[in-house]
């Protein structure tokens, strides 16, 4: 017997409006047998596949600590800078910027509440070395 993950859960203080913003980032959907609306204390988007899905959870304390789990975004058009860019223009804030002068390495950002991930190099900059 095994388990899967049936999505994965961020706590948060405005769930309608994180869900929103990471729906923008992910190019995620909303379930259109129940969408989400403002003042829902509970939002889920997953991927146009379905196979992915992220809840949003309304808790009433802030975060207070660095996350101890994170996702780890790769760009599936353009390169990790272009999606830096395009990242910190909606709202996310820089972390850590751990970019190597040779190109490797990430950049860790935070969402509008605080929560850490991490953008890595696209697979066609993997593929260029």
């Amino acid at each position: 017997m095994t388990s899967y993950v049936s999505h994965t859960t961020v706590d948060c203080t405005d769930a309608y409006g994180l869900s929103r913003w990471w729906q923008l980032v992910l190019d995620y959907r909303e379930d259109a047998d129940d969408p989400n609306e403002p003042g829902h204390e509970e939002c889920l988007i997953m991927s146009a596949d379905g196979r992915h899905r992220l809840l949003f959870i309304e808790v009433p304390d802030a975060k207070q600590v660095k996350n101890r789990i994170h996702l780890d975004l790769r760009p599936a058009d353009g390169d990790r800078d272009a999606e830096v860019t395009r990242l910190t223009s909606i709202g996310a804030s820089v972390v850590s910027d751990l970019r190597k002068p040779d190109g490797t390495g990430w950049v860790v950002l935070a969402d509008p509440e605080g929560n850490e991930f991490c953008v890595l190099r696209s697979e066609a900059e993997l593929a260029r070395g």
